[in-house]
This record gives C-alpha cells, sequence and structure tokens, in this order.
C-alpha cells in the first residue's frame, strides 16, 4: 500500500509567506504616498471652492467683508480626523484675501507644508509658488 501525501509542507507554506511579505512591503510605501496625495488633492480642492465662493459672494453683496468667510474654513476635513486647518487672512477680509491650509501637526500630513491661494491665483505649496502646477 502507498501512501500519497496530501497538503502542502512547512517549507512550502514559510515560502508564500515570505513572497507575500516582500510584496507587501513593496507595496505599502506605495499606497502611503497615494493617500497623502489624496488627501493634499482633496485640501486644494477644497480651498478653490471657498475662493470662488468668496468671490460670488463678493458679487452678490457688492463688498467684502467678514460676512463672506462666514461658515468657511475650519478643520479640514469636517468629520474624521483632522489633516489640515483652513483659513482666511486678513481680518478683517478685504479685497487681497489669502486662503491657507496648514496641515495639522502630528497627522499624517504634518511634514506637507502650507498650501496657500490668493486673489491673484498665485498657489504655493511649501516654498514653490507660481500659477501653475506647484500644487502637485
Amino acid at each position: 500500500m502507498s501512501k500519497h501525501a496530501h497538503g502542502f509542507t512547512l517549507i512550502e507554506l514559510m515560502i508564500v509567506v515570505a513572497i507575500i511579505g516582500i510584496l507587501a512591503a513593496i507595496a505599502y510605501p506605495s499606497y502611503q504616498g497615494y493617500v497623502e496625495r489624496t488627501n493634499r488633492a482633496d485640501v486644494m480642492n477644497e480651498i478653490q471652492n471657498i475662493a470662488n465662493t468668496i468671490e460670488s459672494r463678493k458679487l452678490a453683496q457688492g463688498r467684502y467683508s467678514n460676512a463672506l468667510v462666514a461658515g468657511l474654513g475650519g478643520s479640514y476635513p469636517s468629520t474624521g480626523t483632522a489633516l489640515y486647518t483652513i483659513s482666511v487672512t486678513p481680518n478683517p477680509l478685504t479685497s487681497k484675501w489669502t486662503i491657507t491650509a496648514t496641515p495639522v501637526t502630528g497627522s499624517r500630513m504634518a511634514g506637507d507644508g502650507a498650501i496657500t491661494l490668493n486673489y491673484q491665483g498665485l498657489k504655493c505649496r511649501a516654498t514653490a509658488c507660481g500659477t501653475g502646477e506647484e500644487w502637485r
């Protein structure tokens, strides 16, 4: 009578676990980078929305005032863990406004640097400024 073994040996299972571990070690940093880029893109979109809201409210009211920024800014995202604090300056609001998103200390975006947009469309990320692709 011959016995036929069925199943996997311990060595075969350890090789599979090692391969999965190597793949995970390669994929996880890429995933983290993707999540950070997505969070950055989301806050940049929010800054653009705030700028559009300020200008549309100004057209409706005919002048700049702090009423234009009511309900805008604060922590972003507004639900869950805050990654950025968004503020609009100067106070009182004038035609030369600037919107700034500052990363929250201790958050995943802490090393990202401040992101700003001003009334002229000048975009800054950390120290790089311009009207083109500086936010990328």
